[in-house]
């Protein structure tokens, strides 16, 4: 039988770097069965290109929401990108967002690519609202670049959902300001979960928008008891130090955590052999269980609490309490619907 859809619950498909991208057919039409509300996308270089995976994604389903979460807006001409977005609007009968997010600078500079500032965004959100009313923009010469002519074509008029990724507070009231839905990061403790809501909320009365208007998602960690040792490990310890590997002082910083203890995270010698012959992520299938264990004495308790961990109901309790924290809704991240059923079962 057929599960209600719950809005307020998504999750990331192909999380854990599966090894086929054919994985998250499976995954959408088992989160439609167990009642999951959205799916989220999150784009890599390499077999998680965006727009492949959403239109699969469309294809694959009937009820799901589906949001990339993120991609990057200069990645891609704006009008491929406005196109995208409108195909995919039509491909699943208004089930999408457009998802956008600041990236990963170090990656950025090594790929050549240039560095996303906050009044780009904005100024693309700007754009690609313009181009779904059906618009012709002439000579548009702002933040994001300057294009002699973009059109989707008058015969267009349609609301699409955007979206973001947000971290910093710029971000944040970004998000309030022009966004229709802004994700937030894993391992936020609950005061910076309740202060990176009121942000949004407050940006968007201050644009003069209801606040209601803009949902703003928690990104949980959801790893329950029912899954082995080993997965459990890796999915907490293994993904919070590849976030502190990549943009570590960002999560300290906002978090309020002592950064001496970062530091001391980084001059680990198990941790620095990560770094010999190119960046390697900490929570690659391939890091040996050992140095895991290593890697998890190096982390305080405090910071690996923010993340739904324990029994079913206990898994259900965190999430319950994100939602009373002020978040619309939580992405039970870092878990297939198939791990997360004995959770949504309780729910």
């Amino acid at each position: 039988m057929t599960a209600t859809m719950k809005s307020e619950l998504g999750f990331y498909t192909l999380g854990g770097q599966p090894e086929s991208p054919r994985v998250m057919i499976d995954e959408i039409r088992r989160a439609e069965e167990l009642g999951l509300g959205h799916v989220f996308i999150s784009e890599r270089f390499n077999t998680k290109e965006a727009c492949t995976l959403s239109g699969a994604a469309a294809a694959v389903s009937e009820r799901i929401a589906i949001a990339t979460g993120a991609t990057n807006h200069n990645t891609r001409h704006p009008i491929v990108t406005a196109a995208y977005a409108l195909t995919m609007s039509r491909l699943s009968e208004g089930r999408f967002t457009l998802g956008i997010g600041r990236g990963v600078p170090p990656l950025q500079d090594a790929f050549g690519m240039p560095r996303i500032t906050t009044a780009q965004m904005e100024d693309f959100v700007g754009v690609m609202r313009r181009l779904f009313r059906g618009e012709t923009i002439v000579g548009h010469d702002g933040p994001m670049g300057s294009f002699p002519l973009l059109r989707l074509g008058q015969d267009y008029d349609v609301d699409i959902p955007m979206g973001m990724v947000a971290f910093a507070p710029n971000s944040l009231e970004l998000g309030g300001r022009v966004m229709d839905q802004v994700i937030l990061h894993t391992f936020f403790t609950d005061e910076t979960l309740a202060r990176c809501v009121q942000t949004v909320k407050y940006a968007a009365e201050r644009a003069g928008r209801n606040p209601d208007d803009v949902k703003v998602w928690s990104c949980l960690a959801t790893i329950g008891d029912h899954l082995p040792e080993e997965m459990r490990l890796r999915k907490l310890v293994g993904r919070l130090a590849t976030y502190l590997q990549a943009y570590g002082d960002l999560l300290v910083r906002t978090n309020r955590w002592d950064p001496a203890v970062l530091q001391r995270f980084r001059d680990d010698e198990v941790v620095q052999s990560f770094y010999v012959g190119g960046l390697q992520a900490i929570d690659s299938p391939t890091t040996p269980v050992e140095k895991l264990e290593h890697i998890a004495t190096l982390l305080p308790p405090e910071w690996t609490a923010p993340a739904a961990t324990g029994s079913p109901q206990e898994c259900v309790t965190t999430i319950r309490e994100q939602l009373a924290l002020g978040a619309d809704g939580v992405i039970l991240h870092g878990a297939t619907p198939s791990e997360l059923e004995p959770i949504l079962t309780v729910y």
